[in-house]
């Protein structure tokens, strides 16, 4: 019951950090970020991923210089690297169609994991595909789709909710190396659920509220684990966490109908699966053999 809770929990807590900023005439706008060190084969191997063709689309270049300005001592050089792979492409949706996230050659960091990450920075209703010429971290893409995303409303992003994303990212794939992407994804929108309380507490309760969760998870989390959750926390604490509260109820209805879907989709399968059988045993049944 408690991951379902959760599971819940982190659909809507992907909608619902900020109102969406979008214009309505940016609905059916796209970009592409590509990375600036890219090959040309690399670069028309990513433009595959994306499924359009080169000069279709307004592209924006993302440097390394650009990608450490997010991620410079939250995440270690390895991962950073030296240049500039990860490639984004971005496509605004109507309100109300909520994030999708795509990826290719990303080892690192999940489809949940963008959608929190990039909700929280305060980018809604999208379609994004990640992709990279070979396997990457993919933590620079949260650069590129902040540039895009700027670039296709004419707004900026508030600096401390794309600073929160990124935390949100690289705390996230931290936890998940050590307890799975799910634990780990759905732990975070537990605390992000919580962010009224914690902003009243002391940093030794909100430590103790981490741990809790922790154990309800089945987690053991090393100090250096506890103190980045609890920096995560208190980041996303200056977000607008009323404003979350009232969506909840209308985005857990979004999430029970796209379960529907899915039960109903389940259920059309099994049957085309039990129509074949029955076909397969009526032929076996006059022919014999097989």
């Amino acid at each position: 019951m408690k991951k379902m809770i959760a599971a819940v929990a982190a659909l809507v807590l992907s909608f619902t950090l900020f109102m969406p900023v979008a214009l309505a005439d940016a609905v059916g706008e796209e970009r592409v970020t590509m990375g600036a060190d890219l090959t040309e084969r690399q670069r028309k191997a990513v433009y595959a991923d994306f499924g359009i063709e080169e000069g279709s689309v307004t592209e924006l270049i993302v440097t390394n210089k650009e990608e450490r300005s997010y991620l410079e001592g939250l995440v270690p050089d390895g991962k950073i690297g030296s240049v500039a792979l990860s490639c984004i492409y971005i496509k605004i949706l109507p309100e109300g169609s909520g994030m999708s996230v795509e990826i290719h050659n990303i080892n690192y960091c999940t489809e949940d994991m963008y959608i929190n990450a990039l909700t929280t920075a305060g980018i809604s209703d999208a379609q994004v595909i990640v992709s990279a010429p070979f396997p990457v971290s993919g933590t620079g893409a949260l650069t590129g789709a902040y540039k895009a995303y700027e670039d296709i409303t004419g707004n900026s992003l508030s600096s401390l909710a794309k600073a929160a994303g990124a935390e949100e990212l690289v705390v996230t794939g931290e936890l998940a190396e050590y307890i799975g992407s799910d634990d780990a994804t759905q732990m975070i929108n537990e605390l992000k659920s919580m962010l009224d309380k914690t902003q009243a507490m002391t940093d030794d309760e909100v430590r103790a509220e981490i741990k809790n969760l922790a154990t309800m998870y089945n987690i053991s989390l090393t100090n250096a684990q506890l103190e980045q959750v609890l920096s995560l926390v208190r980041k996303l604490e200056g977000l607008d966490s009323d404003q979350l509260q009232e969506q909840l109820v209308g985005i857990a209805k979004a999430a029970q109908t796209a379960n529907k879907v899915n039960e109903v989709t389940s259920k059309v399968v099994e049957d085309v699966k039990g129509f074949f059988s029955a076909v397969g045993n009526f032929f076996s049944r006059v022919f014999g053999g097989n």
